[in-house]
């Protein structure tokens, strides 16, 4: 599906192979893409490898993990956060005792701003409220320290097939003073439409939250989170193991919500990162 947003830089999947070893049996590497927006995803392919040597990557101080994707072949998905810096970032692969370093590139993006004028109940927060939303908070940040084996099986569809209405890093100014970055994607769509996973995964949270609503999250292991929110009603229970496609809520406005539409958002390696990328990603 195309998005209206996307002329701020098109990502532009370019791969990259490479030997890391002079021997017979060298071993091969690919990047994609090997420049890559702040906030977006990428991956990091193996192949040629012996069973007993799982490779390793460090992206700064981030360790990127590796499942297998074959005879020989391991990938992993890693991530760059919105923040960082543009340029070049190191990122140390290890395969048994051979080291290499490789480059990724980081482009700069101008994240769109939107102004808003709302009610002031609506931006400041009562000490009730404000308790409530630092809890949640914490609550999250724990569940996405949450480490698991792969679930995910090939690349990561849209959960609805509809327009983008917010772009990822959308800095939203309310009342010309409070600003927020948004961590996701707001997709439209109609009351009761049917939401689906993303990909395979387990339910890691199923529950009402202050600003998301009913809210949704997947964990699909290797550090691979996917978020639902501002769902009308919620079709899984924690714990459940949910297969691609399958319809895990309807579309709604709980929540800080002003009107039916799906908030999407993803996280690699603890990083909030543009779900858009990850499903343009080909895994």
């Amino acid at each position: 599906m195309r998005r209206k947003y996307l002329h701020i830089g098109a990502l532009i999947a370019i791969l990259f192979f490479f030997s890391i070893d002079a021997s017979a049996k060298a071993i091969l590497v690919q990047i994609a893409p090997k420049k890559i927006r702040q906030g977006d995803v990428f991956l990091i392919k193996v192949r040629n490898v012996e069973t007993s040597q799982v490779p390793s990557a460090l992206l700064s101080d981030d360790e990127l993990s590796f499942s297998s994707c074959g005879e020989g072949c391991y990938v992993a998905i890693g991530a760059v956060e919105i923040t960082s810096k543009p340029g070049p970032r190191l990122l140390k692969l290890k395969v048994g005792k051979r080291k290499k370093n490789l480059w990724l590139y980081v482009k700069k993006v101008k994240f769109p701003v939107l102004k808003l004028t709302l009610p002031e109940d609506r931006v400041i927060l009562s000490p009730e409220d404000l308790e409530r939303t630092k809890s949640e908070d914490k609550r999250l940040a724990e569940l996405f320290h949450t480490a698991s084996d792969r679930l995910w099986d090939g690349g990561f569809v849209e959960p609805l097939n509809n327009e983008i209405s917010t772009a990822f890093g959308t800095r939203r100014i309310m009342n010309g003073k409070w600003v927020s970055i948004h961590k996701g994607v707001d997709i439209k769509g109609k009351e009761g439409q049917e939401i689906k996973a993303s990909n395979n995964g387990k339910v890691l949270l199923a529950v009402g939250l202050f600003f998301g609503g009913n809210t949704v999250i997947l964990d699909h292991g290797q550090g691979i989170f996917t978020i639902y929110m501002h769902l009308a009603e919620i079709k899984v229970n924690p714990g459940d193991l949910i297969s691609k496609g399958e319809v895990i809520g309807l579309v709604g406005s709980s929540g800080r919500s002003t009107g039916p539409h799906l908030h999407f958002g993803a996280r690699v390696m603890n990083a909030p990162v543009n779900p858009v990328s990850l499903t343009e990603l080909k895994l």
